[in-house]
């Protein structure tokens, strides 16, 4: 089998524009990937294309190989263009032994995947709209949820707004009760003394976690925060690109939750970076902020795996037609999502779904302006 042609898509979700990636073979197998990039759709998608010389005529069902290869061809750098191929390569090689991806992963550990939702809290950043929009989740049997209550805020935060974001994660705790998970979104914001500060008001809260309080890259600061905010936990690693950030992470004993994402690792890579988290007695809870492809692969790799906590879920928050546009991902039903079965990934992009919803320019989210929450083309 070998590679004949990619192609890519471009799918204008109006908080971040989708990137996806055909890849197409001689015996008529295709598979399916994505590069998706917020603020980088078209930085991604011409690297995706650069990459392209390195693979057609190569067999996809070797993807790590592969990935390899674009790795050293580009200068033993990661890219997000060179982990989508990959991602399409992996489903072309499941479809080609007629068996779903997790089985290629060591074999299914469970049928179901406990979830959380997110993207849910799409408008104004007041209490009363965050207890709203976490009691219809409860209702539709949602036992975990996260969300970032802290407006705009970069490195600091002002008093006025700390107290907003406290009444905010107070009004949800209140309204949802004690059993539901709450897991606490910071984007990167704050710097240590702020990131501190506003941990050890979320202990009495009874928070499932702490996500990314300072910017991801500074393992120490990420590593001296979860030492002072303790027993508050903190999780992070979405935007870690090396293998080996993770090993100088857990090797502190203080982190013992990683969010490793496809788009920045490749799928071999994470499930090395599984087995490292397993090796330091850490839970994984993969990221994903992209499509329902993302949900797709992040559950073969959970299913997979032994030290699975919780899955990220954005399905039920996207726009209605993001269901057409990727048929075959399942539903999320009374707070846990099926592991699916089909060969492959299990999903296909619907082409003509994709035309209708072009690229634009102001598909993007601004994570530092007030007023981000709404989602809202900017």
């Amino acid at each position: 089998m070998k590679i004949t042609n990619i192609k890519t898509f471009v799918v204008g979700n109006p908080w971040k524009n989708w990137i996806f990636i055909k890849v197409y073979t001689d015996e008529g197998i295709t598979g399916l990937g994505e590069a998706t990039g917020g603020l980088a759709t078209k930085p991604n998608l011409g690297d995706t294309e650069e990459l392209f010389r390195f693979v057609i005529g190569e067999d996809p069902r070797h993807p790590d190989k592969l990935w390899q290869k674009m790795y050293k061809g580009r200068f033993a750098n990661y890219s997000t263009g060179m982990n989508g191929i990959e991602m399409a390569c992996w489903d072309i090689l499941g479809k080609s032994l007629n068996v779903p991806i997790w089985q290629l992963l060591g074999g299914k550990q469970r049928d179901q995947l406990r979830v959380y939702a997110n993207g849910w809290y799409q408008g104004p950043r007041e209490p009363s709209f965050f207890a709203e929009q976490a009691a219809e989740l409860v209702e539709r049997g949602y036992t975990a949820m996260k969300f970032d209550p802290f407006g705009g805020a970069h490195r600091q935060i002002d008093r006025q707004s700390e107290r907003l974001s406290i009444d905010i994660i107070r009004a949800v705790r209140d309204t949802v009760g004690p059993d539901v998970d709450l897991c606490i979104e910071a984007h990167d914001r704050f710097t240590v003394t702020h990131a501190i500060r506003i941990g050890k008001m979320l202990e009495e809260l009874q928070v499932m976690w702490m996500e990314t309080p300072v910017h991801s890259s500074d393992i120490a600061a990420t590593i001296e925060v979860a030492k002072a905010i303790a027993p508050v936990p903190i999780a992070t690693g979405e935007r870690y690109k090396r293998m080996g950030m993770f090993v100088d992470l857990l090797s502190a004993k203080v982190v013992d939750i990683v969010q490793p994402e496809v788009l920045s690792l490749g799928v071999s890579n994470i499930k090395r970076v599984c087995g490292i988290a397993e090796a330091a007695e850490a839970l994984v809870a993969c990221h994903t902020a992209h499509s329902p492809l993302g949900t797709m692969v992040n559950a073969h790799i959970h299913a997979s795996i032994s030290n699975f906590l919780i899955q990220e879920n954005f399905d039920d928050s996207n726009e209605d037609w993001a269901r057409e546009l990727l048929p075959g991902v399942p539903r999320v039903l009374d707070g846990y999502l099926p592991v699916p079965n089909e060969p492959g990934w299990g999903v296909d992009l619907n082409e003509e779904e994709a035309a209708k919803h072009p690229y634009s320019e102001k598909n993007f989210l601004r994570l530092f302006e007030e007023g981000w929450e709404t989602r809202k083309p900017g």
